[in-house]
């Protein structure tokens, strides 16, 4: 199906946000009026601009308060249309979107909107102009669909129409008994299809629409389901995308156009009526690549965790650090700043890489070209929104390329220790790219996305959601923090499983290693909540070990100080705990910032 999207979903000018959309792909826009008034091109000029871009102009939106209100009124109204039809005829485009009215003025009287709006619908007709009706869930009098279709319906005029909106529809119900009445309207009678999700919020429906939109796939509404009883009506027109977003808005426009065409791609994958090529979910993590100037730091801390140097890339200056399943790859070839040891790269074990690579192209994931010897496997990479490097692996299979051959042997073999594998990654995202990071990873890499979750940090409110396989082979955990920052404290980290985390952190210690000290009300608030075997609790308190509890089991946890922008996690799961350790996570900050007041760690 043809894609569109509205100009007042992306930042910037007008030609930078057209720009924007058909470089990535879209095949249409809606202009939104503000941003025809505010540019200094002609409509004329916009016109040659959109068609030199490859797009179409679907629609000129919106125009308001026109129907059901007195007739000196509506004369003005119609005054103002003739002005706005012929504008549209220079802006080529042939639809424009009337909401129903707010205006006080309005009256009550579904046959005076009729036969106004069939009015209105012959002056549109006479300048080869469509209305589409649409019913805003704060009409004053009309603010649901059906309203909207037998109001279109008693009109009866073959210039209009109604246009159909899923944040308008699901805001006010998403109940297959309210959503059925869609399918009893003509396909041809529906003349545009404008979609958003939203996290499902309990606020002013008004708020909402204008600030918490966001792209199919991110939010809480079934616009897929919505969008299957549009296609059975013989729907179509273009799947058009209308997101009002304070982060968006102030987001570099053609980031947020890519990950608004994928939302699309995997809707339309979703619905059935595309067929990219299927998902190929990733098995575990092969290795994560830390990026430092400086490896002194971080294989101390390595050493002390129980990984040893057990080979060396043969033609660039990375190490390859292993204990049990668990691999880190140390690069010392990348020029970064002192402080700015950083998680650069993850390798996902694929059962078929190349598969998962052509996946991830159709989705719109930045293919990277890769600087590498002759010699050298060749792996298919691409780069998640955060920027981090998404290599995908077969690690030890024979007839596909294996990484662990661009390495020669090191003297110190891993030996058996007390971390098995990599539990989790948990990776900070940029401030504006929380959302499309989980529809990234969904759409992308056909990982499950859980709940997000909000956690308390002294200095502000973290939003934390984790992204997994069925049976946690694979868990990243994302977050983001309320605004821009570069605090190393909301950085990366890698949690390390182990089967006895009291042996394990015991272990790091007594090989210099220090464990982030967790104050001692946390224990005291332990004591009250929970009980302990004798002398339980005071293993952990000496150790600095977090505890919790979930229906299913029982998590244990403790961290290292932080290297750089990155620190370790060890984590024992029991029982088959299902989370991160949510609930100490306001713990773990409040602590991590003391501990990098006083010692800069």
């Amino acid at each position: 199906m043809r894609t569109s999207i509205a100009t007042v979903s992306l930042s910037g000018s007008l030609t930078e946000k057209l720009t924007a959309a058909s470089r990535a792909g879209f095949d249409g826009v809606e202009i939104f009026e503000n941003d025809l008034l505010a540019s200094p091109l002609t409509p004329g000029e916009i016109r040659a601009r959109c068609a030199d871009l490859g797009l179409t102009v679907d629609l000129y939106q919106p125009m308001r308060d026109i129907e059901a209100v007195p007739e000196d009124e509506f004369a003005r109204n119609l005054r103002r249309a003739r002005h706005k039809f012929e504008l549209m005829g220079r802006l080529g485009a042939d639809t424009v979107l009337v909401c129903s009215s707010v205006s006080p003025l309005a009256v009550d009287d579904d046959a005076l909107a009729a036969e106004q709006l069939s009015r209105l619908a012959d002056l549109a007709q006479d300048c080869g102009v469509r209305v589409a009706y649409e019913a805003l869930a704060w009409g004053r009098h009309v603010s649901t669909y059906d309203h909207a279709w037998r109001v279109v319906e008693t009109a009866g005029h073959p210039a209009l129409g109604t246009c159909l909106d899923s944040f308008h529809i699901l805001s006010r119900s998403s109940a297959p008994e309210d959503l059925k009445g869609i399918e009893d309207i003509p396909g041809e009678k529906i003349f545009f299809l404008q979609l958003a999700d939203a996290p499902l919020l309990a606020m002013d429906v008004l708020q909402w629409s204008r600030h918490y939109r966001c792209f199919p796939g991110q939010g809480g509404f079934d616009v897929a389901g919505l969008v299957r009883r549009v296609l059975r009506t013989g729907y179509e027109g273009p799947l058009s995308l209308e997101i009002f977003n304070d982060v968006f808005r102030q987001a570099e426009a053609g980031p947020t156009a890519v990950d608004a065409r994928r939302s699309l791609l995997l809707l339309q994958e979703t619905v059935g009526v595309a067929t990219p090529p299927a998902p190929v979910v990733p098995t575990g993590i092969a290795f994560a690549e830390l990026v430092t100037p400086d490896a002194e730091p971080l294989s101390a801390l390595l050493g002390a965790l129980g990984f040893a140097r057990t080979a060396r890339h043969r033609s660039k200056p990375v190490d390859l650090w292993q204990q049990g399943g668990a691999r880190v790859l140390v690069n010392t070839g990348t020029t970064v700043r002192r402080d700015d040891t950083h998680l650069a790269a993850i390798g996902l074990e694929s059962p078929d890489p190349r598969a998962a690579a052509r996946r991830a192209e159709a989705l719109l994931a930045p293919v990277l070209p890769r600087r590498r010897a002759s010699e050298d496997a060749p792996l298919d990479a691409v780069a998640a929104p955060d920027g981090t490097e998404l290599f995908f692996c077969a690690t030890n299979r024979p007839g596909l390329p294996d990484w662990r051959a661009d390495f020669e042997d090191a003297e110190h073999p891993p030996a058996a220790t007390d971390v098995s594998r990599v539990d989790h990654l948990a990776l900070t995202q940029p401030w504006h790219h929380f959302d499309e990071a989980a529809l990234f990873h969904r759409s992308v890499l056909g990982l499950r996305a859980q709940e997000s979750v909000d956690v308390a940090d002294p200095y502000g409110l973290l939003r934390s959601r984790a992204v997994t396989t069925p049976d946690g082979g694979v868990r990243i955990a994302l977050s983001v923090g309320p605004a821009p920052t570069d605090d190393p404290v909301h950085a990366q980290h890698l949690a390390l499983a182990t089967d006895d985390v009291v042996a394990a952190a015991r272990r790091f210690t007594e090989a210099g290693g220090r464990l982030l000290p967790i104050p001692a009300n946390y224990y005291d608030d332990l004591a009250a909540r929970y009980e302990f075997a004798d002398g339980e609790l005071e293993t952990y308190r000496e150790l600095g070990i977090l505890y919790d509890r979930d229906a299913y089991g029982v998590f244990r946890h403790c961290y290292t100080r932080t290297v750089g922008r990155v620190f370790f996690e060890l984590v024992q799961r029991d029982g088959g705990y299902r989370g991160y350790g949510a609930q100490n996570a306001p713990v773990r900050l409040a602590a991590q910032h003391t501990a990098r007041r006083l010692t800069g760690g």
